[in-house]
């Protein structure tokens, strides 16, 4: 069932007519203001409840909005085209519109998806500059006296940033968007406090650099085989060589490809693979010492370095987030998990 390999969905261009006796400079403005206006249109954000429950799996699927996952509770990993993704409780993960995926989740494991109904994958303001830059020169007009010179669009915005990356996302959702989300769950509003309301809910998400959120998956299946068979027990402490030997590869050839097809040599990944194994068993309540020998290490104070050094935080600190995250009150609500929870890791 791995997603490696797949193509990710294109975007179409939408150009925007500017009016021909327009400033170039002030029209480039414009034109940018305009498409970064569009992209910020929010039609609908809609939200369902997962309660904690039995395992689930949701096999391979594509939404057509825009889709966050947040506020979890226990264990719940996505894989895409780009690797495996275990969403903590202390971040959301932002998957685009058309963007392939599939979500496991452990047994007491719930969380909130968010339907986002918004143009965010419109081309971002640098393909609006290529474009003036293909056209053929004007010569320039100055501008008329008391004419207003749009604004350009902040390239810091949520919107900005998804444009370049058009790709699934780890996002920070702050307190105000957790209960901003929850109240347009809960209650009914009039249509145009809503439509307000939706639109905050988008400018308050914004995207972090968490790394080790995501694992690169290798595309050959040789290597593949290994790099799941180490997910499902991370405990296996076979050498490069020994694993090399198990798939006919050579141990030069393992370790190149394994580094080209996940930024990341064996040891390397490794590492990061128990950890984001380590991340699922802590969060459901499993002790550090207990933890450790699950994932492979002898003792506690090597896990903890290993977790340190991934992550910059003591498993300690990460548990007391978790505690601390789910103290926020779930939301009531129907139970959308589908109708045959399998209790069985991705692929």
């Amino acid at each position: 069932m791995s997603l490696i390999g797949q193509a990710p969905p294109s975007v179409p261009f939408v150009p925007i007519a500017m009016p021909d006796d327009a400033c170039p400079a002030a029209a480039q403005q414009a034109e940018d203001a305009a498409i970064v206006a569009a992209a910020r249109e929010v039609r609908s954000v809609s939200t369902s409840h997962f309660p904690p429950s039995t395992p689930g799996l949701w096999p391979v699927h594509v939404h057509a909005f825009h889709e966050l996952l947040w506020g979890t509770q226990g264990v719940l990993t996505v894989e895409t085209e780009h690797g495996f993704f275990a969403v903590p409780p202390t971040i959301g993960l932002w998957i685009p519109a058309g963007v392939a995926h599939a979500v496991q989740t452990a047994g007491g494991t719930g969380f909130y998806c968010t339907y986002v109904d918004a143009d965010l994958s419109v081309p971002s303001t640098e393909r609006a500059a290529e474009r003036h830059a293909e056209r053929p020169a004007r010569p320039a007009r100055p501008a008329r006296p008391g004419a207003p010179v749009p604004a350009a669009p902040a390239e810091g915005t949520f919107v900005a940033v998804l444009d370049r990356a058009h790709r699934t996302t780890a996002v920070a959702v702050p307190p105000a968007a957790r209960e901003l989300m929850v109240h347009l769950f809960r209650n009914d509003m009039d249509p145009a406090a809503r439509r307000r309301s939706e639109r905050v809910v988008v400018d308050l998400l914004s995207p972090v650099d968490v790394t080790p959120m995501v694992l690169p998956m290798p595309s050959d299946a040789r290597l593949e085989s290994v790099a799941r068979r180490l997910l499902d027990d991370p405990a296996d402490t076979r050498s490069l060589e020994a694993w090399a030997r198990e798939v006919s590869v050579s141990v030069r050839n393992f370790s190149r490809l394994f580094h080209r097809e996940t930024g990341m040599t064996f040891a390397q990944w490794r590492i990061h693979a128990r950890v984001r194994v380590a991340i699922g068993l802590l969060a459901g309540g499993m002790p550090v010492g207990t933890v450790s020998r699950r994932v492979g290490y002898r003792t506690p104070s090597a896990f903890v370095q290993s977790f340190r050094r991934v992550l910059g935080h003591t498993p300690g600190w990460y548990v007391a987030s978790v505690k601390a995250d789910a103290e926020h009150p779930l939301a009531s609500g129907s139970d959308d998990r589908p109708s045959a929870a399998l209790p069985t890791w991705l692929g």
